[in-house]
């Protein structure tokens, strides 16, 4: 079995342990240890998934005053027994806790119908509530007992406090005369010794003052005195304080028989609240590390993205260096990896990190990677890391490895996961190879599954002989020549022995004469080999920022092709237009000559009827001739209201500002304000960016504009994509509010708005979020540095709402 220090799981359960508040709960972490269960995995990976969305939800989950009192109260069991008033505020507070806990499930339970691991153990607890009421009513969150709990206790509190008033006087009385007596200093005051009130006495009058010797000073200069006079009333108090005393220890014993007779069930409540502690932790951890709960199956598997060693990622981020994730697949198809690379290139922590994330999922624990992975369930682990050279049994490292080997051998069958570091190395390389290739060949066999490491080539070529083999290269970038840290499986990688031996600065000569020993074409296999998958990986990567580019151009063209086809026909409306408005005004104009030859004939050439009709007419062809310029001048250079009030838009006068929608240029473009500087605006329009006057572009109603634009396609079934996405844009808001939002739902909507705006060729969203505790805002924000379409964020305006929004600019 793996032994946890080598893999840091006993780091793991440290850090677990500094999350919880009680003693108890620490030993349950302590006691975490690897199953082969799946229902009893798969309920334990539930139980801390739900806890940590609890604690991420809206509502506080209660986190004070978490106290084991099963010790004390399980003494409650012997008949007679009392529980003791120091111990009673800690049951109080405690036992309160439990109460809240409760609260907060039977409210989360409404909300959410997802939490049912959690409900399994709470389902389970019956609390007292008549228990707390009557704590409650005895004892105050100080823990001292009420005096309205007992009407005798309250009786005794105020003959108490009458009795100590006069004691009070009366030495006051009595010190005052001794100092003006002289028998004592003026600066003394009443003091206390052997719980009674006593005044401070010059040594050489103390026979002056009639009481009680108590005690005197250690240079003997003063005595302190109980005067006489007070002696009896000070018995008086400490009869009262006895009666206090039995009055209290009545009440307590009282109470302890309350609990007595609910004690079982009491008990059950701290060893629920010991529970919810443990998981508490676990689940504060997984937030720490970012973990999450993949997909578990009740079988071999593992295919995992993105799995990060929690330890490592802790260790790089003190340096401000980030790890590189982890993907990696192993099937029943593929069993076995063989992982082949440079020292240093990430190897050994390629193998921890299997061992110790698939030990956290067997232990019930979540792990840092993706929730879309899935893990399985194995019913044995092995693991061979490091130097294993016994002192005590002088056994070498290679006999050591060898007993590892044997002990994997004998137990391994098809439920077996082992992990392997260099296998076969420590002895001579040839032997070692042999021994180690007929190890893995015999682990096939009986069909188990796992990794091993290593430099030897006869085990990199049984991937070619087996086909539950595969090979796996840690990628090294031999031109900058340094490691990537990344698994690429599939193909052998190469040692770079050579030009790590180059670079740590080993005399080039000897670097030449031992590739010569080895051969060039060994050295140039291996070279070539592990600089296909660099390239391979840079290729595949530039292929899909091009299948990116493409995309969107094609989208760009298509619109712009629906652009130019509107506009076409818009003109053709226009001249339609202008051509129906010609013919009516030259009808009106044949009308007119008509009308004013008849009136000349009635008025039988009277010189100033056709002088004034002359008048008229040439007033009308004046007016006619502007109009006729207007609409030619109209149509040469159509101007953004005429095409607003043609497409039934609306034009807005409220200043411009980034994100509205305006209309610019002859072709009247709807665009996007980007930035707007002085009398400079920056327009976009997907990956076309213009920058122009302000004076040249015209608002318009960007809700309005979008609704028009769905309804213009409705008919066209001839692109659905497109419709479909003219429909998002129509019913698309560039803000959203996820205030009272559960951080995984809210995440998800998050995640939603960016992949809209970006197919939307939005720049600018913004979420509200609220203040709060900042748990919400901070998970948002840390999803969003993760996002490569994220240029930037920042939070808005102190005015605006400031850190209860965030800002976010797309690329």
């Amino acid at each position: 079995m793996i032994e946890e220090k080598n893999i840091g799981f006993e780091e793991i359960k440290e850090e677990i342990k500094k999350l919880c508040n009680t003693l108890s709960a620490k030993d349950l972490v302590g006691k975490i240890s690897f199953l082969n269960n799946y229902e009893t995995i798969n309920q334990l990976l539930q139980e801390s998934y739900e806890m940590k969305s609890c604690l991420l939800g809206i509502r506080n989950f209660p986190s004070d005053n978490y106290f084991d009192c099963s010790d004390f109260l399980v003494n409650l069991r012997i008949e007679g027994s009392c529980i003791r008033q120091e111990d009673m505020k800690m049951f109080l507070l405690s036992y309160s806790t439990i109460e809240a806990i409760l609260d907060f499930f039977y409210k989360e339970e409404q909300e959410n119908s997802k939490i049912f691991a959690l409900k399994e153990i709470y389902n389970k607890v019956f609390f007292s509530k008549e228990v707390l009421q009557e704590c409650s009513r005895i004892i105050d969150e100080d823990g001292e007992i009420k005096e309205s709990c007992s009407p005798l206790l309250r009786e005794i509190r105020q003959r108490q406090q009458r009795c100590q008033n006069q004691i009070t006087r009366k030495i006051q009385n009595i010190l005052s005369d001794a100092k003006n007596n002289g028998w004592t200093a003026t600066e003394e005051d009443v003091t206390i010794r052997n719980n009674s009130l006593v005044i401070p006495v010059k040594s050489s009058y103390k026979k002056q003052v009639k009481g009680i010797l108590h005690d005197s000073s250690q240079s003997g200069q003063t005595f302190y005195i109980e005067p006489s006079e007070i002696v009896e009333l000070n018995f008086e108090a400490k009869e009262l304080f006895l009666e206090e005393q039995r009055e209290i220890q009545r009440i307590l014993l009282e109470f302890s028989n309350l609990i007595r007779d609910n004690l079982e069930e009491i008990l059950s409540c701290y060893k629920f609240l010991i529970n919810i502690d443990f998981i508490r932790a676990k689940a504060l951890y997984s937030i720490n590390i970012r973990a999450g709960k993949p997909d578990l199956k009740p079988y071999p598997l593992l295919n995992w993205f993105e799995a990060r060693h929690p330890l490592l990622e802790h260790s790089l981020k003190k340096k401000q260096k980030s790890i590189i994730p982890l993907r990696i697949s192993l099937d029943k198809e593929r069993r076995i990896l063989i992982i082949s690379g440079p020292n240093a290139g990430g190897k050994s922590v390629c193998l921890k990190t299997v061992a110790l994330l698939q030990y956290m999922i067997q232990c019930g624990l979540l792990v840092p990677m993706k929730e879309t992975s899935q893990a399985g369930v194995f019913h044995d682990m092995f693991i061979s890391i490091g130097d294993a050279q016994s002192i005590e049994n002088d056994l070498s490292t290679y006999s050591s490895h060898l007993l590892k080997m044997k002990e994997i051998c004998e137990q391994a069958d098809k439920d077996t996961l082992f992990l392997i570091d260099e296998l076969g190395a420590g002895t001579d390389p040839n032997i070692g190879g042999a021994i180690a290739e007929s190890v893995l060949e015999y682990l096939n066999s009986v069909k188990s599954w796992g990794i091993v490491t290593t430099h030897y080539s006869n085990l990199k070529h049984l991937a070619t002989k087996y086909h539950s083999i595969i090979n796996g290269a840690m990628l090294y970038d031999s031109e900058k020549m340094l490691p990537l840290f990344i698994l690429s499986i599939g193909m052998p990688g190469s040692s770079f022995a050579f030009e790590i031996a180059q670079r740590i600065g080993l005399p080039r000569s000897i670097v030449e004469n031992a590739k010569q020993k080895i051969g060039s074409s060994q050295v140039n296999f291996e070279q070539e080999l592990q600089q296909i998958e660099v390239k391979k990986l840079a290729l595949e990567e530039e292929k899909q920022r091009m299948k990116a580019y493409d995309e969107e151009l094609y989208e760009i063209i298509k619109k712009y092709k629906s652009l130019e086809e509107k506009l076409n026909i818009s003109k053709k409306d226009i001249l339609n237009q202008a051509r129906q408005e010609a013919k009516e005004i030259l009808q009106n104009a044949n009308s007119r000559i008509e009308k004013t030859i008849e009136e000349i004939k009635t008025s039988k050439a009277d010189k100033e009827k056709v002088k004034q009709l002359k008048e008229e007419i040439t007033k009308e062809v004046t007016q006619l001739q502007e109009d006729i310029k207007k609409e030619e001048k109209n149509f040469s250079n159509l101007n953004a209201n005429d095409k607003l009030k043609n497409s039934h838009l609306r034009v807005l006068n409220t200043p411009i500002q980034k994100g509205d929608y305006v209309v610019f240029g002859i072709e009247q473009t709807v665009m996007e304000v980007k930035e707007i500087n002085k009398n400079k605006v920056e327009l976009v329009n997907g990956m076309i960016s213009i920058k122009t006057s302000l004076n040249k572009v015209v608002k318009i109603d960007k809700q309005n504009y979008l609704k028009q634009e769905t309804n213009n396609k409705k008919n066209d079934t001839s692109n659905p994509i497109m419709n479909r996405i003219n429909e998002i844009r129509a019913g698309f808001s560039a803000q959203i509010d996820l205030r009272g939002e559960r951080t995984e739902e809210a995440l998800r909507k998050v995640a939603q708005l960016l992949d809209t705006a970006r197919l939307l060729g939005e720049h600018y969203v913004k979420i509200l979020h609220g203040k709060g505790d900042g748990i919400l805002k901070t998970q948002i924000r840390n999803y969003l540095k993760q996002q490569p379409m994220v240029k930037s964020f920042y939070a808005e305006k102190i005015e605006l709402g400031g850190e209860g929004i965030t800002i976010i600019e797309l690329n």
